[in-house]
């Protein structure tokens, strides 16, 4: 059956939402039955890893941004409710434009129960430091998918000149002199928080900032032409060196349009990747999917991109159809690194090709420890995965059986999912809360690929 494209609706969200809803959030299941042929088109929304950043980017200037294509997801509702919390107004949102008034934005102490949820949440460190010198953020919390340690984060601002201690949970971060001074930094290892808030911090810097070994995502380069838009000169976003240039006076921006989601992208090209397809993403540039496309295509899926401009291009899949025909998916290896190498976020939705090629596949985690607890879920389903270390050893079944699954965090949430496409008989999904985290309205969209997929309430 073919399917039809999802049709974005008009929504306003009080910002309040999650805590009113939190109870029947809880209860509420996706059941998936397996089997059906997914085909069509699905426009992608706007990148939740660099939204998060732009909202915090925000409160750096006295008045109002304005950010477009801002997709209707709870970590989004989370960040608005931090940036409330400091005493910033966020506008309804309304068809993926969102307003926020950093005016009377003051450094007050970030909750627990708000941060604890939301690991991006740790992005407001920068900006408060920026903007007014000091800032106490609670530890972050988020998915546990990994310790991802701040350090980097803490050692980086302290070259700025930023001294820190551990009060009761809480980070209380002050600049020595009241400025920040521009140094060169090297991070350890490029990671994409501490990259972002050395960013933030230093575009009130005295002087010039260069990050060496920084982070390369396009989530980095959209943070850094938002911040040139509010008049900081920023240099090398999406190499390994980037120059920040202190500003004395920073403005908020007018509009801008947040970057297309990569890794939403990437979860519908495995969906069409399994279950046959034809699957139509567009709203996403193709070249930030270079190493996952490349991955498709080793599994024997065909892939056609249409690169002109963001707002034009398109990605086709065509996989193998595994009940007209009699060859599988080919089995491949992967190995998570930092951009452009294959994406972390990508890796449980990718293990689910591995887990029903025609042969063995290794799968090899190099960024969260903890990225592995999915495979016990899709091991529930009658996949034959084994753990030994940071590598996951992937036996290619001919068919996973649904079974009642619960999400651990986003990303396999999302690989759960994409199992119970293609798994005999149905798949109950617990803990849908991590995956409203991250995908906008995701039971709508499968279903209009042509999905048999519904949300319950039990």
């Amino acid at each position: 059956m073919m399917g039809v494209p999802f049709e974005a609706r008009p929504f306003a969200i009080n910002w309040h939402f999650l805590r009113q809803t939190k109870e029947v959030m809880d209860k509420e299941v996706i059941k998936v039955r397996g089997g059906n042929r997914l085909c069509g088109k699905v426009h992608i929304s706007g990148a939740k890893n660099s939204v998060l950043k732009l909202m915090a980017a925000s409160i750096l200037a006295d008045g109002t941004s304005t950010i477009t294509n801002v997709p209707n997801i709870s970590d989004v509702h989370m960040m608005a409710e931090v940036l409330e919390h400091l005493g910033a107004h966020v506008s309804p949102l309304q068809n993926g434009r969102l307003s926020i008034d950093a005016s009377k934005v003051e450094p007050k102490e970030t909750p627990y129960d708000l941060v604890n949820k939301l690991r991006a949440s740790i992005a407001v460190l920068g900006p408060l430091l920026a903007r007014f010198g000091e800032a106490t953020v609670s530890m972050p919390g988020g998915c546990l998918i990994g310790s991802r340690s701040i350090n980097m984060h803490l050692d980086g601002l302290a070259s700025l000149g930023v001294t820190n201690e551990l009060v009761r949970g809480n980070i209380v971060a002050r600049t020595k002199l009241g400025t920040l001074n521009g140094a060169n930094v090297r991070l350890p290892f490029a990671s994409v928080g501490a990259t972002e808030n050395l960013m933030l911090a230093a575009t009130r810097a005295q002087g010039i900032t260069t990050i060496e070994n920084a982070a390369r995502e396009p989530e980095i380069v959209d943070l850094a032409n938002f911040l040139i838009q509010m008049g900081v000169n920023i240099v090398g976003a999406g190499s390994p060196t980037i120059c920040v240039y202190g500003a004395e006076c920073i403005l908020p921006v007018q509009e801008y349009k947040t970057v297309g989601d990569r890794i939403e992208a990437g979860t519908y090209l495995v969906a069409g990747a399994l279950t046959g397809g034809p699957i139509t993403v567009t709203g996403v540039c193709p070249q930030h999917l270079l190493m996952p496309l490349r991955k498709l295509r080793e599994f024997g899926c065909h892939c056609e991109c249409s690169d002109d401009g963001v707002d034009n291009s398109s990605i086709t899949i065509r996989g193998i159809d595994l009940k007209e025909g009699s060859t599988r998916l080919k089995p491949t290896d992967i190995q998570t690194l930092p951009y452009p190498g294959f994406p972390t976020d990508l890796q449980p939705q990718f293990m689910v090709l591995a887990a029903i090629a025609n042969g063995s596949s290794v799968i090899t985690e190099n960024v969260f420890e903890n990225r592995f607890m999915f495979a016990n879920e899709l091991n529930r389903m009658g996949a034959e995965i084994s753990i030994e270390g940071h590598h996951a050893l992937i036996k290619g079944v001919r068919n996973l059986s649904g079974a009642p699954v619960e999400a651990s965090d986003l990303r396999a949430g999302a690989g759960l999912l994409l199992a119970g496409l293609v798994a005999e008989g149905t798949s109950i999904v617990n803990k849908i809360g991590h995956i409203d985290r991250g995908y906008e309205q995701i039971v709508d969209r499968l279903a209009a690929l042509g999905a048999d997929i519904e949300r319950l309430t039990l």
